[in-house]
């Protein structure tokens, strides 16, 4: 069919290195997430004032205390993440034979200048939430397109051809999975409108039974009825462990931040860690949704009906 023509019409050779690297780069990434939740969970979003400069240099840096440590740490995080996705921007274009691989790579810088560029609106403006919030989407955005490029770069997907299985339910696995996936960006802008001082606690809140429902339903469907393509069965397991993390981490973070620290003077360690964890757990679960997506696309294609010029339906 057309999928498969398009994944097998321009295919290339496994490199290792390059997929070592594409690992190393979402890896880095992971990290740099954590570091940015760091810098929201200590109000530490202004401890370095200036933006492109820290302090008035480009390359000096500053003492590493209070919140300077978070805030000047995250921006060389950042540094370094830009630096790895112009390689690979590089790598992919220079040696990757899909011309979508080539337009990720593109498309990943891109999105990494989006968000240093947000990054700088947030500091000079004296952090608008709005602004704040639109900076941790992309953020974890960026996350899911180095995971998908680890992916995209993997001996699986390279060498081996799809188990291809008709989806014939409604809605859709595929479906199933996109509403998941915009469930937990309403989750994540919600999340990070109520850390930046937005909004208040209560939409994210009220939104999270229905993105458990969502999820659960999606790899519930995914388990059971496509188990045996361990790449679809694996991330939907892995989706429901983290949900399930997730939502204790959630609760946790409000616990400690809502409950007990709402008299907080400054920000006390329960609730950073816990707000923390919770960040990282999203980002997890987000990148994990993003991958399952993908592999249904690639592995289970939707049965599409049509009808003949009898006008009796048609499987196609």
């Amino acid at each position: 069919n057309s999928k498969e023509l398009l994944l097998n019409s321009e295919s290339t050779p496994y490199r290792s290195t390059l997929h070592g690297f594409a690992v190393f780069t979402a890896c880095a990434t992971f990290i740099l997430i954590i570091a940015g939740a760091l810098v929201t969970s200590n109000d530490a979003g202004l401890s370095v004032p200036d933006w492109p400069t820290s302090f008035g240099s480009l390359y000096k840096i500053p003492r590493m205390v209070g919140g300077v440590k978070f805030e000047h740490g995250h921006r060389m995080i950042a540094e370094f993440i830009g630096l790895l996705t112009i390689m690979i921007a590089i790598w992919t274009w220079r040696s990757d034979r899909r011309r979508w691989m080539k337009g990720l790579g593109i498309a990943a810088l891109g999105t990494v200048i989006a968000q240093g560029i947000l990054g700088g609106i947030t500091v000079l403006h004296f952090l608008p939430p709005a602004v704040s919030s639109g900076h941790a989407a992309l953020g974890q955005t960026f996350f899911c397109v180095a995971v998908a490029i680890a992916l995209f770069t993997g001996r699986n997907w390279v060498e081996q051809a799809p188990q291809l299985e008709e989806d014939q339910h409604r809605p859709t696995l595929f479906t199933l999975s996109l509403l998941s996936i915009l469930l937990l960006y309403v989750q994540l802008f919600l999340g990070a409108m109520f850390r930046h001082h937005g909004m208040s606690w209560w939409p994210h809140l009220v939104n999270a039974p229905l993105v458990a429902i969502v999820l659960t339903w999606t790899a519930i469907r995914a388990m059971t009825q496509y188990s045996k393509i361990q790449a679809v069965r694996r991330p939907a397991m892995l989706m429901i462990w983290l949900l399930i993390t997730q939502l204790c981490l959630g609760f946790l973070a409000f616990i400690t931040r809502v409950a007990w620290g709402h008299d907080a003077v400054q920000p006390e360690f329960p609730m950073v860690i816990s707000t923390v964890a919770h960040v990282a757990g999203g980002a997890l679960l987000l990148a994990t949704t993003v991958i399952l997506a993908i592999q249904v696309w690639r592995h289970i294609p939707a049965t599409v009906k049509e009808r003949a010029p009898s006008g009796k339906p048609v499987t196609v």
